[in-house]
């Protein structure tokens, strides 16, 4: 973005790379001895793969993971000698994009380890993978049985190179879930299967609930963006984005007056209006709205936030704009205000994802392009 396109722009994030380095240390003095990665799928969960992954490499990250083969493509631009590992498995057709980018395919069936193995035939030398077993996910993974075959014959990998055993899992923001154990033992049973090799289970939640899952490579997501990846608290994580709106107009109003699209919210009192330039087109989700939408029945609506004095969203969320309360904010504060937080230290990522019915995963990676984006650090 331009230096004309940020005095155009309403809405800002800014991402704090030294944060992220920082949370990246603080996950890896967690992993007692295991090396730690990094998931980077998603563009870096919405913040910039191409400015997240050096920042990550320069505090010490040495292996990340993508989702897809395009967006490994575009990580591997960002790291040269990062061993890049991509999740959601191998096709036919992209197997040369592999080769190409030196990536590293996480095989998820039998059919898939076939596909590498003629791969590796076509390019006469063994070719690196990773193994992914579903212990309790029942999404992606090779299967218990198709795990003792694999053990039984091991031509069948005959010509590939696994350099990393892993599995997923599924409940571990929730560390008293009986589904964690459960699955920690059958991987452990894998384990004893593939004794030279490393293995990978724990997610940022993982890492940070359980010692014991943390195995011989972590690869924490959330947590590394200032998320909160336990549903009991945030642990030694900083926050690491801040989301902003550009304040449009102040209106005063009163009371009875109705505001936004249908008329959802009336005035209780003589009030002051800050109308900003950010909506659902910026992710900024509707369902965040201060009134009007269902789910008002289970929480309260979403807040900004100006120097510190929190602001309720009056009315709708729509496509562009949103409807701050700013009557108690004091003049001089409102005065010098060109910008309300939507998203920072003072509004909470979770409490904000609270608030529209979701988790801050999906905020992060929702954020628009029309956001200027501004780094810090790194």
């Amino acid at each position: 973005m331009t230096d004309t396109d940020a005095l155009l722009a309403t809405t800002r994030l800014t991402i704090d790379l030294g944060a992220i380095a920082g949370n990246w240390r603080a996950l890896d003095a967690l992993a007692h001895g295991a090396e730690t990665g990094a998931a980077v799928k998603a563009n870096a969960y919405g913040l910039g793969a191409a400015k997240v992954v050096p920042a990550l490499a320069a505090a010490g990250c040495k292996t990340f993971f993508a989702a897809l083969p395009g967006e490994a493509i575009e990580v591997r631009k960002a790291t040269k000698t990062g061993r890049l590992f991509v999740l959601a498995g191998l096709g036919p057709a992209t197997a040369d994009a592999y080769l190409k980018h030196g990536l590293i395919p996480v095989l998820n069936s039998l059919g898939e380890i076939e596909t590498w193995q003629q791969v590796a035939t076509k390019a006469g030398r063994p070719l690196p993978c990773a193994l992914h077993f579903d212990t309790g996910m029942s999404r992606l993974g090779i299967e218990a049985g198709e795990a003792k075959r694999i053990f039984t014959e091991p031509g069948l990998l005959d010509g590939i190179d696994p350099v990393l055993i892993m599995s997923h899992l599924a409940c571990a923001d929730m560390p008293s879930h009986r589904l964690n154990g459960e699955q920690k033992r059958r991987f452990d049973t894998i384990r004893m299967m593939f004794p030279e090799v490393a293995a990978s289970l724990a997610n940022s939640a993982g890492v940070l609930a359980d010692a014991g899952m943390a195995c011989d490579l972590t690869r924490p997501g959330i947590a590394l963006y200032g998320g909160q990846a336990l549903s009991s608290g945030m642990g030694p994580i900083a926050p690491a984005v801040t989301f902003e709106a550009r304040i449009l107009q102040i209106r005063n109003t009163k009371k009875g007056e109705t505001v936004g699209y249908g008329a959802t919210k009336t005035l209780e009192r003589d009030s002051r209006i800050a109308v900003a330039g950010a909506g659902y087109a910026d992710g900024y989700f509707r369902a965040a709205s201060g009134s009007g939408v269902a789910m008002r029945q289970v929480c309260t609506g979403a807040k900004g936030a100006i120097g510190g004095h929190v602001l309720p969203i009056l009315g709708r969320i729509s496509m562009d704009l949103t409807t701050f309360d700013v009557t108690d904010v004091p003049e001089q504060v409102l005065e010098a205000a060109e910008w309300i937080e939507l998203i920072g230290h003072t509004i909470a990522l979770e409490d904000y994802a609270n608030a529209a019915g979701t988790i801050g995963y999906e905020v992060l990676t929702r954020i628009g392009p029309r956001a200027e984006r501004v780094y810090l650090g790194g």
